[in-house]
């Protein structure tokens, strides 16, 4: 290696970190998993992007790239290998304030990204959490406060800036390389690596935003109501409800029901969040106007020692009031996991489902299921939690990446449908015929060429 490390010192003016060096133990892992690089390149521009990756291809070692580093998978480090670390890459500029037309650095948070487009007026429908970054959300789908009616954060992009395998810069978008800008487009980084992104922002106002909580007891009808209710609910209402909390009781938690309306006129969100309200027993009621930027909350780093686990599907019309009666069960039951319903639907859904390389769109909920503790609590609950979802698998389908922790072929299947994946793979072998992108939820260039 010490030839082409001699010649990414040459054409490399970013950081070049290694095991020894004082900043080492702050960049060998990322927020949800520890790492031990050969070598941490935080290069300074798409320049110093190219070499880092020409270099990459050229040392044979494995190659992780990191944006906000908050994926559960840890896809942001590896042992031995490379990392590419983003985050010098993270400005946010308004390039057209008369077309809302936003240019963001591969490397940003959504908190960077909420907080310079405030003095505009101006948001991207994004994620939940201001420490996640751009890239890893937005390439893998994006679903947030602002999802049923302004859609995915990959929804929300127009053109992209692609580092490619053989370290040549693209742009990628409906016009240019338009077979790349649909595989970016929930791809995750199997493609390469994205240095900017140009996102369509829209005008924003203060949103409505809080909980409202009811028994444990009337989990079945809150959940049901509430499902029933989203079909026919104003698009500027997204919602979450979570059950079983194990920081607030577990089985005997409120069952907890997130709103977020989309906008500051308190008597029609008095009107949209009245039908959610007269749901069941009313507990607690915290729904406040709050800036946007404040609906995002923080991403603690998770404590040494400790593993968390996710696993997510989607669920469409027909399956939702069987699933949520298992969900009710399931919550109700000592020793549930954490669990989250998310809706969906809305602008999401009226976007073709083989537009973009994701490829659910038609799914009214996604369900997500959370375990955490120290690795022996964690491989302990394991048994249940596939108990869990053996319970759920009648009622679901699919998965989605960004809540997903495993990284088995099955989980890449559930990911990308048989047709998504072929034409991801074919789009791989395009652009990354040696796979040199494999830190991720991997569609390997060739596999359907072979099957074939």
């Amino acid at each position: 290696m010490s030839a082409t490390l001699g010649t990414l010192r040459r054409d490399f003016g970013g950081d070049i970190i290694r095991p020894g060096d004082a900043s080492y133990p702050s960049v060998s892992g990322s927020v949800l998993a520890s790492g031990a690089p050969a070598l941490v390149l935080r290069p300074r521009d798409v320049e110093d992007v190219r070499a880092a990756v020409r270099f990459a291809a050229g040392s044979g070692l494995a190659l992780s790239v990191r944006g906000g580093g908050h994926g559960f998978q840890g896809f942001g480090t590896n042992d031995g290998g490379v990392v590419i670390d983003l985050r010098r890459l993270a400005d946010v500029e308004v390039v057209d304030e008369r077309r809302h037309l936003v240019r963001v650095g591969g490397g940003a948070t959504w908190g960077e990204v909420t907080a310079a487009l405030a003095p505009y007026g101006l948001a991207i429908s994004a994620g939940d959490t201001k420490g996640v970054g751009v890239g890893g959300l937005t390439l893998a789908g994006g679903i947030g406060w602002k999802v049923r009616r302004y859609g995915l954060a990959l929804d929300n992009v127009v053109a992209a800036q692609v580092v490619t395998a053989d370290g040549e810069v693209l742009r990628a978008s409906e016009q240019e390389q338009p077979d790349l800008f649909w595989a970016l487009r929930g791809g995750g980084g199997n493609l390469g690596i994205v240095t900017a992104f140009e996102f369509s922002a829209h005008e924003t106002t203060d949103v409505f935003f809080g909980t409202i909580a009811f028994p444990a007891s009337q989990a079945r009808p809150v959940l049901q109501g509430w499902a029933d209710y989203l079909r026919s609910a104003p698009e500027e209402l997204t919602s979450v409800a979570t059950l079983a909390n194990p920081m607030n009781g577990g089985p005997e938690s409120p069952i907890e029901i997130h709103v977020a309306y989309d906008g500051d006129d308190a008597a029609r969100a008095a009107e949209a969040l009245a039908p959610i309200r007269g749901l069941g027993t009313v507990l607690e009621d915290h729904v406040v106007l709050t800036a946007y930027g404040d609906v995002l909350e923080e991403a603690p780093a998770l404590p040494p020692g400790l593993q968390l686990v996710t696993r997510s599907a989607f669920v469409t019309e027909e399956s939702v009031a069987d699933l949520i009666e298992v969900v009710a069960d399931v919550a109700a039951t000592p020793g549930s996991p954490f669990l989250a319903v998310r809706s969906v639907g809305g602008a999401v859904a009226r976007i073709p489902d083989d537009a973009t390389a994701y490829a659910y769109r038609r799914a009214e909920l996604v369900i997500l299921t959370f375990t955490g503790g120290p690795a022996p609590v964690v491989a302990a609950a394991r048994p249940g939690l596939d108990g869990v979802w053996k319970r759920f698998a009648a009622h679901v389908h699919g998965a989605y990446a960004n809540f997903l922790s495993d990284v088995t072929e099955d989980d890449v299947a559930a990911i990308y449908p048989t047709r998504t994946r072929q034409r991801l793979a074919e789009v791989k072998g395009r652009y990354d015929p040696a796979n040199l992108f494999a830190g991720n939820h991997n569609v390997r260039p060739a596999e359907f060429g072979r099957q074939a």
